[in-house]
C-alpha cells in the first residue's frame, strides 16, 4: 500500500486506539512524524513517541496543528466529553469515531462543522489483521470514506456498509475475538478432560484455528464446504456436530442479540 499524504490525530490511545496509530506508522501507511496522538494517561503515548510521532496534551492541542483526520478513539461513555471540548476548533476537519451505538447523526449534532464517518474495528488490528467496518456519516464525502477505509485496511481488512448495518457488525465481528477465544478455552478444558495435556491442547488447537482461517481466506471456500472435508460419513466429527451444532447457533444468536442491546443501552447513555 502507498504511503498516504495525511496527518491523523488519534485522540485516546489505549488498546484500541494505540494499536491503530502504531498500526498506521508500522505498516508505513503514513509517516511518523504526520501522526499525532493524545491521552489522559501520557504513559499510554511513549511507545509511539519511540516511534517518532508527536504526542500533545490534549484533544484541543491536537486540533491546533490541523489533522488531516481525527480518530477518536474513546468509549461511549466519553467521547460526550471529549466532543464537547473540540466542537469549536474542528471546522472542515475530517472526524472519525469509533464509539460503539453512538451515531454519526448525534456526533454530527455535536460537531456540526466537521464531516464525520464512523467505524467499528476489532482487536486484531493490534496484528494488523482485523476486520473493520466504515460508514459516511453527515456531510462526509465519497474521498473522506475511501481515505478512511484506506487507513482502515491498511490494519486488516475494511469494507463499507450502511450505518444500520454497522452495529450488527460491532456485535458481531467486534466479539468476534472473544467468541474465537472462548471456543478455543472450551475445547481446550473438554481435552483436558479426556485426558490431554492443557498446553499441548491449547498449542495444537490455536495452530489449527490460524489454519483454517488461512485456507477459507486463500481459498475462498464457503465454511461450510470446509466443514465437510473433515466430515466423514458416520464418522467421529459429524457425531461431535451434531451435538454441538444447534447449541452454538442458538447461542450465538443470543450472544449477538445480547451485544446489540448493550449498544443501544451505551448510545442512551
Amino acid at each position: 500500500m502507498a504511503q498516504l499524504d495525511v496527518t491523523v490525530g488519534v485522540v485516546g490511545v489505549g488498546a484500541m486506539g494505540g494499536s491503530i496509530a502504531r498500526g498506521l506508522v508500522e505498516s508505513g501507511t503514513i509517516e511518523a512524524a504526520r501522526l499525532l496522538a493524545c491521552d489522559p494517561d501520557p504513559s499510554r503515548a511513549e511507545g509511539l513517541a519511540a516511534l517518532g510521532a508527536r504526542i500533545v496534551a490534549s484533544a484541543r492541542e491536537l486540533l491546533a496543528e490541523g489533522p488531516d483526520v481525527l480518530v477518536l478513539a474513546v468509549k461511549p461513555q466519553v467521547i460526550g466529553s471529549v466532543m464537547e471540548e473540540v466542537a469549536d476548533c474542528c471546522e472542515g476537519t475530517l472526524v472519525v469515531s469509533i464509539a460503539a451505538g453512538v451515531t454519526t447523526a448525534a456526533i454530527a449534532a455535536s460537531l456540526p462543522a466537521a464531516r464525520v464517518v464512523r467505524v467499528m474495528p476489532n482487536l486484531p488490528v493490534q496484528v494488523r489483521s482485523g476486520a473493520s467496518t466504515v460508514c459516511a456519516g453527515p456531510r462526509a464525502t465519497g474521498a473522506d470514506v475511501e481515505l478512511v477505509r484506506e487507513l482502515f485496511a491498511a490494519l486488516g481488512t475494511a469494507c463499507v456498509v450502511r450505518e444500520d448495518q454497522l452495529d450488527a457488525a460491532g456485535a458481531v465481528v467486534g466479539t468476534a475475538p472473544a467468541f474465537f477465544s472462548l471456543f478455543v478455552d472450551a475445547l481446550t478444558r473438554a481435552g483436558v478432560r479426556a485426558g490431554m495435556p492443557a498446553q499441548a491442547c491449547r498449542e495444537l488447537l490455536e495452530t489449527t484455528m490460524l489454519g483454517c482461517a488461512e485456507q477459507l481466506l486463500s481459498e475462498g471456500v464457503h465454511p461450510r464446504a470446509y466443514m465437510e472435508r473433515v466430515t466423514s460419513p458416520g464418522g467421529t466429527t459429524v457425531a461431535a456436530l451434531r451435538e454441538l451444532e444447534p447449541l452454538l447457533v442458538e447461542g450465538t444468536e443470543e450472544a449477538v442479540d445480547a451485544a446489540l442491546a448493550r449498544t443501544r443501552e451505551l448510545a442512551g447513555a
